[in-house]
């Protein structure tokens, strides 16, 4: 259990929060504020009770000791200002002498928004004498940035250990949504893992068989395990030297007790473009020069009956190339289905990473969903089982309040 912010009296104190505002923004304009209203949400009780709030965020890449001002936060000044409902005072560093004057002259309700974290060096090699000169802005730290846990940075690890520390409202949300779905789901349990490669979560689904009923694998790392049983790829998406890891995750699903589902039928088609002349075969009958694009209708029945039957639905990674129509037909369809057995009260749904988080959009059910997490690798490290750093300086803080 974290140690919330929301339980502490925070009027007269300095609320240092590490907030995650990376938000898409074209010719210094914000145009998609989500991230900043979730963020605000959380933050508005904290500002009504008399916090003085200073805000840390990072944005972008930027060269280490660059200070382009392509990455500069001022530019999500009035997005955040609009949605905490006041005026934000803006510092051209953060952790700096001139930032600690800012802090010091706030009032109580009244918010400091610092420079990008990351035109720093000191942030990314968590410098303790970076964190140590952050720790100045503040009478007490939070970090609300779940997205953000898995990097041991000076704003998220280093700096946990200075100030009294506390959990955001946004980073518990992600942990009480995650954790029920993984760590005590309701069961029967599924995952649906998509994506292009098993490569890049032979950790995951080494961590999700062992814990979960039944695992659904579409996309590319499907072609991968279907490979592996033989069946011909002609131009298909695969990879040929994971056939051992493939096997490995299949002995330990049977020793948990996991069913594996994997496509019985596949769409192909010779060109991956929209509106592609297609067809459907079995999973084990693409052709030379064809490439398998989508599962097939008898797929996806199959693992709309699966949803149906089960009570934790978690979802990283489309079944297909759903960018492109008709390749998105039974993403978009078993997206449906988890949303409606969500809304129907049968099932506890999560979900989470860039392209689940594309899907969802695209088949207009985010909404239906119980939790659709924003933090891509820190998603992904928690279904691998990994300890999050920020989240570990968290407890370790607790434990030693």
């Amino acid at each position: 259990m974290l140690p919330s912010i929301m339980d502490v009296d925070v009027r007269g104190k300095r609320v240092l929060v590490r907030a995650d505002l990376n938000v898409p923004v074209d010719e210094g304009v914000v145009t998609d504020a989500t991230r900043i209203n979730r963020f605000a949400a959380g933050m508005k009780p904290l500002l009504e009770r008399g916090a003085r709030l200073v805000i840390l965020t990072h944005f972008g890449r930027p060269k280490v000791n660059e200070m382009n001002p392509a990455y500069s936060v001022d530019k999500l000044r009035p997005a955040l200002a609009q949605a905490l409902g006041t005026s934000v005072v803006f510092s051209d560093v953060c952790g700096e002498e001139s930032a600690v004057i800012l802090s010091k002259r706030l009032k109580d309700g009244e918010v400091l928004l610092c420079e990008n974290l990351r035109y720093n060096p000191g942030e990314t090699a968590n410098d303790p004498a970076f964190a140590a000169a952050l720790a100045q802005l503040g009478d007490v730290y939070v970090n609300d940035a779940f997205s953000c846990a898995h990097r041991s940075h000076a704003s998220t690890e280093a700096l946990a250990r200075m100030l009294p520390a506390y959990a955001g409202p946004l980073l518990i949300e992600e942990m009480e949504a995650l954790t029920s779905a993984l760590e005590a789901p309701q069961q029967p349990a599924v995952a649906i893992v998509g994506g292009a490669k098993v490569s890049s979560k032979i950790a995951v689904l080494k961590n999700l068989v062992m814990k979960l009923d039944h695992v659904i694998i579409g996309g590319g790392m499907a072609n991968t395990f279907l490979y592996a049983d033989g069946a011909p790829m002609g131009r298909s998406l695969h990879e040929a030297d994971q056939v051992e890891t493939v096997q490995e995750i299949r002995k330990l699903a049977d020793k948990a007790g996991c069913q594996i589902h994997l496509p019985e039928d596949v769409v192909i088609a010779t060109e991956f473009a929209a509106g592609a002349e297609n067809r459907v075969v079995g999973a084990h009958e693409c052709t030379a020069g064809a490439m398998i694009l989508d599962a097939g209708p008898r797929s996806l029945s199959n693992f709309q009956r699966v949803l149906t039957e089960c009570r934790t639905i978690l979802w990283n990674g489309p079944l297909g190339a759903f960018e492109i129509p008709p390749f998105d037909h039974a993403t978009n369809q078993l997206a449906r289905t988890a949303a409606a057995v969500t809304r129907q009260g049968r099932a506890t749904s999560v979900a989470g990473g860039g392209d689940t988080v594309a899907a969802l959009n695209g088949a207009a059910v985010t909404q239906d969903f119980t939790y659709v997490s924003t933090a891509g690798g820190a998603f992904l490290e928690w279904l691998e089982g990994k300890t999050l750093p920020g989240i570990a300086a968290l407890q370790g803080a607790a434990k030693a309040a």
